[in-house]
């Protein structure tokens, strides 16, 4: 892990007065979470932009002020190295590029202790990796979902992980997903422009909310196919489960996915001979620049073998 303190520059919104400070941070600075903030704040590692430490994450927030946030090197927790296999596409000393395995969990969380791609990154880094995301989440930028497949970068270096996640927060960031969706979207492109948030009857689901965070879904179907279509979602913000709920808000919802599809009766049959049992996403596209040397850099993936058997399976 990397040794010493790491100081975050957060300016909080000028809309943001009268805001908890822990969420005014946490709405500055994403990749962090807020439990982790508020940590810090109670720890005394948060400084206002009057210079004065900040210890209640309840206070109100200065609005339009500048707060640093004073990030400690991780300390040893649960997490441990696991030798589990990676398909990584790119690495150097700052960052690495993996191909995540579908049933491949980010972090460690509850029900999943171990065997998670943090698990898998500790060792292949040799515990060399950005704490910025603290002790449970060492690297981690984004994430996508367990049953997700596809591109993901991880940072190895706390500079790494700041210029990443600005990146992030400034939606610039290339990221494209191959999804195969239920029926065939009309028109074939389009954009879902709709905000998301914890669904307010269930809160284990992502829902449209008003009020929610923008949430910005290009989509563009590729391949007309037998009651479904493959489609290309571009994402213009990176929420969670973005691409699941705006398609299935189109009445187009990803074959497979337990959470927010209905399977029609005629794809059953096909996803139950392939034993396909996971949503058909797939993070096929990651472009962004080098944080440390600005180098531009851009990833492509092919769709794993299930999803492409399925995709053949339902050709007209």
């Amino acid at each position: 892990m990397n040794r010493g303190v790491a100081t975050l520059e957060a300016r909080v919104s000028a809309t943001a007065q009268g805001l908890r400070l822990d969420r005014a941070l946490a709405d500055a600075l994403p990749d962090v979470s807020r439990e982790r903030l508020k940590a810090l704040i109670a720890s005394g590692a948060v400084t206002d932009p009057r210079g004065h430490v900040a210890n209640d994450p309840s206070g109100k927030a200065i609005a339009g002020g500048l707060y640093l946030v004073a990030v400690p090197a991780p300390t040893p927790s649960h997490n441990e190295a696991q030798d589990i296999a990676l398909n990584v596409v790119f690495e150097d000393d700052e960052l690495i590029v993996i191909d995540k395995q579908a049933g491949l969990v980010v972090h460690p969380a509850a029900g999943n202790a171990d065997g998670t791609l943090v698990n898998a990154l500790l060792h292949h880094c040799a515990g060399n990796l950005s704490g910025i995301g603290g002790v449970a989440r060492p690297g981690i930028v984004h994430r996508i979902d367990k049953d997700t497949s596809g591109l993901m970068v991880a940072a190895k270096t706390d500079r790494a992980h700041e210029g990443l996640a600005k990146q992030f927060h400034d939606h610039s960031i290339d990221r494209r997903y191959k999804a195969i969706v239920s029926g065939q979207p009309a028109p074939p492109a389009g954009t879902v422009d709709a905000p998301l948030a914890r669904s307010p009857s269930n809160r284990k689901k992502i829902a449209i909310v008003p009020g929610g965070k923008r949430a910005v879904t290009h989509f563009t179907t590729i391949e007309r196919l037998r009651d479904a279509a493959l489609v290309e979602c571009r994402l213009e913000t990176g929420r969670t489960h973005q691409v699941r709920v705006h398609m299935a808000s189109l009445g187009h919802p990803l074959l497979g996915d337990p959470v927010y599809g209905r399977t029609k009766q005629a794809h059953k049959a096909t996803l139950e001979t392939l034993g396909f049992r996971r949503q058909a996403l797939h993070a096929a596209r990651l472009g962004f620049i080098h944080p440390v040397t600005s180098n531009a850099l851009a990833f492509d993936s092919e769709m794993p073998a299930d999803m492409q058997e399925l995709f053949y399976r339902m050709f007209v």
